[in-house]
């Protein structure tokens, strides 16, 4: 059905059922009673891509995330679409899937899309997509991650104030050996949490063997071989902290196929509390922050700036959520 078929049904001009359908108030009570009537009878939609030509607005916005997979991401995922519909916006999500090439092409979908505004958790610049766009001033917001150079706004945590609260934890448990198991250096997320574990390491007075430093990609495989590769070493560590929760999941299963016990044989704590952590036997000891909350003030930014408004970075604070995996001290 088109607009014409509305207008024939309803016995008015395209034009009057044009000036309806956009919320004129430049209409008569009666025409507007036929035009909706006609749209109901027809099941009439208006072509929104049309619409978006004209109006230059498409009331849709972007959302890339790294993983969707990933508990956290879902949860500001949750956050940024919530805060969207309730501003009238409808959010169009996206998964990156932790590669540059696939953030590549959902960037340019958005962009042929005519989306009013894009949130992303980078993976990185990739090929070219994200610089374009930040040149072109299509509104645009980073969330969780950052990329370096690029003078775009971004809702972010507190990574060293993060990483040094769960080391100073472990440390007061009698831990001078704690292992890292820390994300890609390609990510901000990884740049910032390996620079503030070397940094609280060196804080506290504990070991800096470079031995205790294993690198993995966010994913639970990664997670395990990195728990493998610390507990073969000459001296293991007694403590473990992993730079988000689904390399925490990893680590743990490896730490089990070894036959130790979490809070007993070997304390660990994660990055990003999932709601299951705490009914784990033992519950898992996480450096947490709202992941909801995250996204909601994402996308309340990215309104700020589509609307013209000004728009401030934001960072916000982390805290520890002490469990049994961490409160006990290493075997002599």
């Amino acid at each position: 059905m088109t607009i014409k078929d509305v207008a024939a049904r309803a016995g008015v001009s395209v034009g009057t059922v044009s000036r309806v359908l956009s919320g004129s108030p430049a209409t008569s009570a009666a025409a507007r009673e036929r035009v909706r009537s006609a749209v109901t009878e027809l099941g009439y939609r208006p072509d929104a891509r049309a619409r978006a030509l004209r109006s230059a607005r498409s009331n849709a916005v972007g959302l890339l995330l790294s993983d969707v997979r990933n508990p956290f991401f879902a949860e500001v995922a949750h956050g940024a679409e919530q805060a969207a519909l309730a501003a009238s916006y409808v959010t169009l999500l996206a998964n990156a899937n932790e590669d540059t090439t696939q953030q590549d092409t959902y960037l340019e979908a958005f962009l042929t899309q005519r989306v009013d505004g894009i949130i992303v958790a980078p993976q990185g610049e990739g090929s070219g997509n994200l610089r374009a766009l930040e040149q072109a001033r299509t509104p645009l917001v980073f969330v969780d991650r950052t990329v370096e150079d690029f003078d775009v706004p971004s809702v972010t945590a507190d990574n060293a104030q993060g990483v040094d609260l769960a080391v100073a934890h472990l440390a007061a448990h009698g831990h001078t050996r704690i292992g890292y198991i820390g994300g890609p250096p390609s990510v901000s997320t990884g740049r910032a949490r390996h620079d503030a574990f070397l940094a609280a390491v060196a804080s506290h007075g504990l070991d800096e063997d470079p031995a205790l430093i294993a690198v993995g990609d966010f994913r639970s495989a990664s997670g395990s071989t990195a728990a493998a590769t610390l507990l073969a070493g000459r001296r293991p560590p007694t403590a473990m902290l992993a730079a988000d929760s689904l390399m925490a999941v990893g680590a743990l299963g490896e730490v089990r196929r070894r036959g130790l016990r979490i809070g007993t044989d070997l304390a660990l704590v994660s990055f990003d509390d999932i709601e299951w952590f705490k009914e784990l036997d033992p519950p898992l000891t996480v450096v947490a922050h709202d992941a909801r909350a995250l996204g909601e003030s994402a996308m309340r930014l990215l309104l700020d700036v589509i609307e013209g408004r000004p728009a401030e970075s934001v960072v916000q604070p982390m805290r520890l959520v002490v469990r049994e995996s961490s409160t006990g001290r290493p075997a002599d």
